[in-house]
């Protein structure tokens, strides 16, 4: 992986992160990602236009992409009303990169150099030593399955998105129809669960919504065409330091308690970061 690409990973990392604090902060969880979503799609219909429109052969993936998609966002939801940004993300993101190494090497997606393997066990372990707090600090284990369910979630779009848009051929309108799709198909899922009380009416709730959305927009985009020129286990392994900034932003704007175990988890995913690189 070259310095450049591993560079915009690591700022697609941080715009995760962000959005993620916006909808952790929000009010209304539901109605910071129900306006998330539907931005999201609105770009993504507006870009699509001006992009070569996808062979029959992408189609499938980009079905099956916009709805583990709607599924990640409606567990990531409802985990943040259970719980904070420092133990929800880490939980919902930190087991993805084990998963995605794992099928990734059964089915012979990608090769990995040993130190890339090595580096992915060392940020996993960071990862889930940040998620421990769960169980220790008397949070709500009401959090955990849609936590775990985000995680499942995670794994499996980062695998159909990595081949969906080899196949495409072209990241950006893979990127671009497949939210597109995804912004309809959570706003159906969202009024089912919800009814009206999904759809928000406050001026503000759209101004963090639509700062959210960018941010997860551009994230994505940069980490989908990453994955068109990397492994993609070790693209979705560095996009989890994304935790590291989770971690800072909810020490600092949300007061989260910071502890040592916090501190020692973000060493060892820098450490597996720079172990990736060897």
């Amino acid at each position: 992986m070259s310095l450049f690409i591993l560079s915009a990973v690591l700022g697609a990392a941080f715009l995760h992160a962000l959005w993620n604090g916006l909808v952790r902060g929000g009010a209304s969880r539901v109605h910071v990602m129900m306006v998330l979503s539907a931005v999201q799609g609105g770009i993504g219909l507006v870009l699509g236009f001006f992009s070569p429109f996808p062979g029959a052969e992408v189609w499938p993936w980009l079905a099956a992409s916009a709805l583990v998609h709607t599924a990640y966002k409606t567990f990531l939801t409802f985990a943040y009303e259970h719980g904070d940004l420092s133990r929800v993300y880490p939980l919902a993101r930190g087991t993805a990169p084990l998963i995605v190494l794992v099928v990734g090497a059964a089915f012979g997606t990608d090769h990995l150099a040993v130190s890339e393997a090595l580096g992915i066990a060392v940020l996993g372990a960071g990862i889930f030593l940040l998620a421990t707090g769960v169980f220790t600090s008397g949070e709500s284990v009401r959090l955990l399955p849609y936590a775990m369910g985000a995680a499942l979630a995670t794994a499996s779009y980062t695998l159909i998105d990595g081949q969906g848009a080899r196949i495409g051929g072209n990241a950006a309108a893979y990127v671009a129809w497949m939210f597109a799709a995804d912004g309809v198909l959570f706003a159906l899922v969202m009024s089912v669960l919800r009814g009206r009380g999904a759809w928000p009416a406050r001026a503000g709730v759209w101004g963090a919504g639509s700062v959210a959305a960018v941010a997860s927009y551009a994230s994505y985009a940069i980490v989908v065409w990453a994955m068109t020129e990397a492994p993609i286990a070790l693209v979705a392994a560095i996009r989890e330091t994304s935790i590291v900034f989770g971690v800072v932003i909810g020490w600092l704007v949300f007061r989260e308690r910071m502890t040592w175990v916090k501190g020692a988890s973000a060493l060892m995913i820098a450490a597996g970061v720079a172990i990736t690189r060897l």
